[in-house]
């Protein structure tokens, strides 16, 4: 579903709505500039663009690409600037371009968004109403009114990470059954996607306040500084949220290992004691297994055995507790040398 407005911004500050782009273009020959805000238009109404704002044909292919990187490019009758917008809703990233096509007159904007456009066109337009005395200075300060917004935004889809970071490490730390790993991973793709994305704008804005731009004049350089200044900001935050990120998984792996190595012992513990019960008793059943033949009766003689038997038993008693004490010793020794 596509949903454009025209708008014309006289130089006093008033708005109109034009109800089409021939009406809107033939408005700014009388003074003043146009806003031509597109949401989810097809290829063929952007298409009209080339003849009537001499807006290059690879632009119009960029605003359909979803792979592109933010970027800003130079042409002679305008500049380009594409900007990614961010939310994050359920826990899940999600991304839409934003194409700005800035000229002497003009400013176009494009954005490819899903869902609730009509809400998306209220929204900018309201920025646009909210800061008046600065768009009717033209096109270059409506431009910086929607990257603000825009980055803005970014802000809250930071805090809401760093929210999700808190919450995966008490969620560790209080009941590791209950942690899942892979939300840790999801994070990470996010911060990735997050850090990207602010690192090719940190460079747009970069190059506007160089003066690259023709179509930016010096007054507007201090407000497009300050955007600079918040990704920047925003670009160092979520650095640190990618350490934080990296600590969580060294933590979880290191409680893991923990966890194991606790198993481990208590099955080494376990393995000691029978091992320790099985060599106490191995000579005495050999003995038990020699004193219950019919022999021992012969060498002892049968007339004997109320003496030779109760002998036999206090021995094999005798034999055990020797054992237990050179392997208590034996053990002693061992952990010593350890």
């Amino acid at each position: 579903m596509a949903k454009n407005s025209f708008y014309y911004i006289e130089k006093s500050g008033k708005i109109d709505l034009m109800d089409n782009l021939v009406d809107a273009l033939s408005k700014v020959k009388t003074g003043g500039f146009i806003w031509l805000s597109y949401s989810n238009p097809d290829k063929e109404e952007l298409s009209l663009l080339i003849d009537a704002l001499g807006i290059h044909p690879l632009s119009i292919e960029d605003c359909f690409d979803d792979e592109q990187i933010p970027k800003i490019d130079n042409f002679p009758t305008y500049t380009h600037v594409l900007f990614n917008r961010f939310s994050y809703k359920s826990k899940k990233l999600e991304i839409n371009e934003v194409n700005l096509f800035l000229g002497e007159n003009f400013i176009v904007s494009v954005n490819q968004l899903d869902g609730k456009l009509q809400h998306n066109l209220k929204e900018f337009k309201e920025l646009v109403d909210n800061r008046i005395e600065m768009a009717k200075e033209g096109p270059p300060f409506v431009m910086h009114i929607i990257l603000d917004h825009i980055v803005d935004q970014k802000l809250v889809v930071i805090e809401a990470i760093e929210d999700e970071l808190i919450t995966a490490e008490d969620t560790m730390l209080d009941n590791l059954k209950e942690f899942n790993p892979s939300d840790l991973q999801r994070i990470r793709r996010d911060l990735l996607s997050l850090r990207k994305s602010l690192f090719h704008e940190r460079e747009i804005l970069v190059k506007i306040n160089r003066k690259d731009s023709k179509f930016i004049p010096d007054e507007a350089l201090f407000h497009f500084s300050d955007v600079y200044d918040h990704l920047n900001k925003f670009f160092e935050l979520t650095e640190i949220n990618r350490e934080v990120l990296t600590s969580l998984m060294q933590m979880n792996l290191s409680l893991l290992n923990n966890k194991m190595a606790k198993a481990a012992n208590q099955t080494n513990g376990s393995v000691r004691r029978l091992t320790f019960i099985t060599t106490i008793f191995m000579p005495l059943t050999l003995l038990s297994g020699i004193g219950g033949m019919s022999e021992y009766s012969m060498m002892t003689g049968s007339s004997n055995w109320k003496i030779a038997y109760p002998l036999f038993l206090l021995a094999m008693a005798g034999i055990g507790i020797v054992n237990y004490f050179i392997l208590r010793w034996m053990a002693r020794n061992d952990s010593d040398q350890v």
